[in-house]
């Protein structure tokens, strides 16, 4: 895999307005839209200093409270989540609600301070231990998982009177039915809620499933195909594409083996889904990897297309300290994105460390209309 260069700047000095009416720079097209990303805060069983609540509740709720606090704060008209929220893995369906329960829980402050959260589906959502045909232990996507999901989460996707009064904008081209189709991407289930979009004025929003059932770390190519393009009809200029497992594994130069993979087990298919991103010159969040990693995986054969790994929500670190070059690779953080009018955007990442120390922007970066 090649990574592309970051054009970065870590700005350590600059608040959190620095990218918008700064004096001496030129005035920018107006911002239409705001949103936050990030995904993965679960906690895990039985990890030192764990209380008896964390046991129960299995989510790292000092750092995504703390999270969601500041989110709050910055007042961004959307989070998207982009799953690992609870920390399932069960066959007991009370004990999933239970995690749901909690996490929403959290974002019920966001929820009421006027921001919309917008949830992603990811394998600790979807997936139960079972019995590989070696014997060995693996985890897939179970139909009893997806429908948990629809039961805890459904309220969310969509709500489109609750989304307008809460970010002041139409939700349009919002159907329910506009989900993958059976026998299409290899799908055997219903994918409702589960991979969906809509759109904000010039901007589509796509949310895909990456773990559906016989079909785990996969993408539902076609519909995102005839999805994309059907918004592009309507006359979106900027597509967002939202999924819980990255397509390029972020591999540090110290680090050779990260401990979670992405989409490569499919690599054909992943090609094939960043051919798809790089035609929109779309931008895919993701999560899966506890870690913040933006690239563009294409540059050096003339792509353009962002990937952004946001998985640093609050689950364990993907690596150990010092185990990388970059003191980034162990932070807490999220994106903060504005969408111009022109369609450029604007993309801050805020975090902190794993001793909780102050905030500060840790990355700032423009991907051109």
């Amino acid at each position: 895999m090649r990574m592309g260069f970051h054009f970065f700047t870590i700005l350590l000095l600059m608040g959190s307005s620095g990218l918008h009416g700064q004096a001496g720079l030129p005035a920018r097209s107006p911002v239409i839209f705001t949103f936050a990303t990030v995904g993965d805060s679960r906690g895990e069983p039985g990890a030192a200093g764990n209380s008896a609540q964390d046991e129960l509740w299995v989510q790292n709720a000092a750092v995504a409270a703390r999270m969601f606090n500041e989110i709050g704060r910055q007042h961004p008209q959307a989070l998207v989540f982009n799953g690992d929220m609870i920390y399932g893995y069960t066959t007991d369906l009370a004990v999933l609600d239970r995690q749901y329960a909690f996490w929403r829980g959290m974002v019920t402050g966001l929820l009421a301070g006027g921001t919309y959260v917008l949830p992603v589906p990811g394998n600790h959502e979807v997936q139960v231990p079972t019995a590989g045909p070696d014997g060995r232990s693996t985890k897939l996507a179970a139909e009893t998982h997806e429908g948990a999901w629809r039961r805890n989460m459904g309220d969310l996707i969509l709500n489109t009177a609750l989304w307008k009064r809460l970010t002041g904008s139409e939700a349009t081209a919002w159907r329910v039915e506009n989900r993958p189709l059976l026998g299409s991407d290899g799908i055997s289930t219903n994918q409702e809620q589960l991979s969906y979009s809509f759109d904000v004025g010039p901007i589509h929003l796509a949310v895909i499933n990456t773990d559906p059932v016989g079909r785990d770390g996969s993408v539902p190519l076609a519909w995102l195909q005839a999805d994309l393009a059907a918004a592009k009809v309507r006359g979106c200029r900027r597509f967002f594409v939202f999924g819980h497992k990255m397509p390029f594994t972020y591999v540090p130069q110290r680090k050779k083996e990260p401990k979670e993979g992405g989409l490569e087990g499919r690599r054909d298919e992943r090609d094939a889904f960043w051919d798809l991103v790089e035609a929109y010159s779309a931008t895919y969040f993701c999560g899966h990897q506890h870690v913040y990693h933006a690239s563009q995986p294409r540059l050096a054969e003339g792509g353009k297309a962002w990937q952004v790994i946001v998985g640093s929500g609050g689950s364990p670190f993907g690596f150990k300290p010092g185990q990388t070059g970059s003191p980034l690779d162990r932070m807490y953080a999220w994106a903060s994105v504005s969408v111009r009018e022109d369609g450029g955007v604007s993309v801050q990442v805020f975090g902190f460390d794993e001793r909780l120390g102050p905030t500060r922007i840790l990355e700032t970066f423009e991907i051109p209309k």
